[in-house]
């Protein structure tokens, strides 16, 4: 899996990778990235034969690898960065434990099978390659003329970059983060204010669909840098969560308001979306609504009034007495109480509805 920038290529391949077997246990393409992230006793290792020049081929031991490979030297050694290091300037792979901990061979000549395919050329990554994939377990290739750090995982294949230029591309995609979830601040602020009006459009429900798909997509690419980075993306990471705060919460209301029990199916199709069809917000009205873009819709309300002090069942009372959210809010106290027999739960409902009404009127973001 090689990286890309971020563009539309890279937000439509994020679709999380298949569990490959497994080594103590199965761990998929993230746990991966996880072993290596910088501050590791690992990554140090790697870090410090790429800048000694050195060329290197590491396999982590798993179950029959011995039938690949011939013994160099056994070493039975607690792993150090410096032992590896000093081990790497020798001819064949190092043979790591499977947790990592121990090394324990060298000079390890290995022997996949010539058959399967590979798309490497040079002899320590062809090898490395093959034997990742038959043997389903990680092997690290360093190239000394490239100055390359790879990683192979079953079918996986991930060069790994220095972290100034991981923690580069993080910053890069969190500013773009930044920008569309600033459109979407407004577009939520805009279908307040419509919803309260009883005046929502098919493309206004999209809109914000839309926004909110784009954001969640550039998150799991700022969420890959992250695993890579370590402890080193600290600070991108909780800009991250600042930005995604209460962002599911709102997709799953505003789900549920438009598309009713067909929430979860909805749910599902705008994330298995190809990227560049979602970026046309006619695509979704046709997908989801099948309905032209430009038609009335009506919501349930339950996103809005659940921004007050009701429970739900007296939201759902409330919603089926008056069906649309401009007759709630225009409701008089008389009604109310009728429908709650409760003269203290109306009193409150209705300072909860003016203040909302408020907020809506001014653009104001209601939590």
């Amino acid at each position: 899996m090689q990286k890309n920038n971020t563009d539309n290529k890279e937000i439509n391949n994020q679709k999380k990778p298949k569990q490959q077997g497994s080594l103590n246990k199965k761990r998929d393409f993230v746990d991966v990235l996880k072993i290596f992230s910088p501050g590791t006793a690992i990554r140090s290792a790697l870090d410090s034969i790429l800048r000694a020049e050195i060329g290197a081929l590491i396999v982590v031991d798993i179950e029959n690898l011995s039938k690949i490979m011939e013994r160099g030297f056994r070493v039975n050694s607690k792993f150090s960065p410096q032992k590896i290091v000093e081990l790497s300037k020798m001819d064949g792979a190092i043979i790591l434990s499977k947790d990592l901990k121990q090394i324990l061979s060298a000079n390890t000549l290995i022997f996949p099978d010539v058959k399967i395919l590979t798309k490497e050329t040079g002899a320590r990554h062809t090898v490395a390659e093959r034997t990742a994939k038959q043997m389903n377990t990680i092997v690290i290739a360093i190239s000394k003329r490239k100055k390359k750090i790879t990683i192979y995982f079953g079918e996986l294949k991930y060069e790994l970059e220095k972290s100034s230029e991981v923690l580069r591309r993080a910053a890069e995609t969190l500013q773009i983060l930044e920008k569309q979830k600033e459109l979407f601040n407004d577009l939520l602020l805009n279908l307040n204010l419509l919803e309260l009006n009883d005046s929502v459009k098919i493309s206004d429900v999209c809109g914000v669909l839309q926004k909110i798909e784009i954001i969640d997509r550039l998150a799991e690419i700022i969420k890959r840098y992250l695993i890579e980075l370590g402890k080193e993306g600290i600070m991108i990471s909780m800009r991250l969560k600042e930005l995604m705060k209460n962002l599911n919460k709102e997709r799953e209301m505003i789900l549920k308001d438009y598309f009713k029990l067909k929430h979860a199916r909805i749910d599902t199709q705008l994330k298995n979306m190809n990227f560049d069809f979602l970026l046309e917000s006619s695509n979704l009205s046709r997908m989801l609504f099948e309905e032209l873009h430009d038609k009335f819709i009506q919501p349930q309300g339950i996103r809005i009034l659940s921004k007050t002090n009701l429970l739900e069942k007296d939201i759902k009372l409330l919603l089926n007495s008056f069906e649309t959210l401009g007759r709630i809010f225009n409701a008089d106290k008389a009604s109310l109480i009728e429908i709650f027999k409760n003269k203290s739960l109306v009193e409150s409902l209705m300072q909860d509805l003016e203040s909302l009404r408020d907020k809506i009127f001014v653009r104001k973001n209601i939590t």
